[in-house]
């Protein structure tokens, strides 16, 4: 029998394919816009300065000063380049921190947000927004948050790097594990995350073995988008807790951090709702979390959080500071439980 379920429905307009970083100007003029704020991380600078160009007279000017974790110091600075250029809107170029940076701006000023995502962290189809302060990372979700548009080019993922292709991927898929068994999952999530964890599975490794493979980076970028809708549309659990406490207290890398943790915190829960997880055990076999991991080190991601920074003597204050305000979990979150989750993540063990 179908089970009741509420689907408030898809907000956000998306594009979808190859070559469409042309239709970004007319993705700004749709929503009304004749001045817009290009934002970047450093890195991605100069690309941040040739969608400027593009956009001609809409563009505002650029801010390429986004970081990891969404630090409030930056956002304040990039809210007053906002206001100074006379922006009314920003158009958001990169992965998770530009796209942070952009809700960020977007929820202190009312700004619509165009986003352009380089790889597949995927939380640009959310309404969920982390933000650092004073070495603490805090998380609230507003429906002001979620973009307006989003824009996929396939082919601004062909020089997207092996390891983040991998690490990125894993944390696309760690929001579909943990929208299998979210008490307000429903059935369009599963349906899209039932086609998302096979593409991810077959177009990862050939994207290990041919970076450039168009068809495949087209799966997964396609596959990204399914997950990260997944994520904007239920409630996180242990895994984004665990992943946020890691990344905003000890300053651990945001995707690489959560293709660590997956494996762990699918074992963790998987004796509570294992039926519910059935789709990532038949995708990569054996039991939900040891397909996880076994398929993470075939595609040569990180295993271990020791490689990533943390110390071992960090795991007991990560635990403490995970149990103090818990997300609510389908299997009840103990300090001992997750310091032995920890420690395990920590060396890299496979979960049984």
């Amino acid at each position: 029998m179908t089970r009741p379920f509420v689907f408030p429905g898809l907000t956000t307009r998306v594009v979808f394919g190859h070559g469409t970083l042309a239709q970004v100007p007319d993705e700004v003029a749709r929503l009304g816009h004749s001045r817009a704020l290009v934002l970047s991380t450093p890195h991605q600078e100069a690309e941040a300065q040739a969608l400027a160009d593009r956009l001609g007279d809409r563009a505002a000017g650029v801010f390429a000063r986004a970081a990891m974790h969404t630090p409030v110091e930056v956002t304040e600075d990039a809210v007053a380049a906002f206001r100074a250029a006379g922006a009314e809107c920003v158009v958001s170029l990169g992965g998770g921190s530009t796209t942070g940076l952009g809700k960020a701006i977007a929820v202190r000023t009312g700004a619509d947000q165009v986003v352009i995502p380089t790889t597949y962290a995927g939380s640009e189809m959310t309404d969920i927004l982390g933000e650092t302060t004073g070495g603490e990372k805090t998380t609230r979700r507003d429906p002001a948050i979620r973009p307006e548009v989003v824009v996929y080019d396939v082919d601004l993922t062909l020089s997207l790097p092996v390891g983040l292709t991998v690490t990125s991927a894993l944390n696309a898929i760690a929001h579909a594990m943990e929208a299998l068994y979210a008490p307000d999952r429903n059935p369009v999530i599963e349906a899209m995350i039932r086609d998302a964890l096979p593409a991810f599975r077959d177009a990862v490794p050939v994207l290990v073995a041919q970076p450039q493979d168009g068809e495949a980076r087209a799966r997964a970028l396609y596959a990204a988008w399914c997950c990260s809708t997944a994520l904007g549309y239920v409630s996180m659990a242990l895994h984004h807790k665990l992943a946020h406490v890691l990344g905003g207290s000890f300053g651990l890398p945001h995707a690489e951090t959560h293709a660590v943790l997956l494996p762990h915190t699918t074992a963790y829960n998987e004796p509570a709702v294992g039926d519910l997880l059935k789709p990532i055990a038949e995708t990569f076999g054996g039991t939900a979390g040891a397909g996880l991991w076994q398929f993470a080190r075939s595609v040569g991601a990180p295993l271990r959080l020791a490689d990533l920074g943390l110390k071992e003597t960090d795991l007991d204050r990560a635990a403490e500071t995970a149990t103090r305000n818990p997300y609510a979990n389908p299997r009840p979150v103990s300090r001992d439980g997750i310091r032995q989750l920890l420690q395990q993540a920590y060396d890299g063990q496979c979960p049984d």
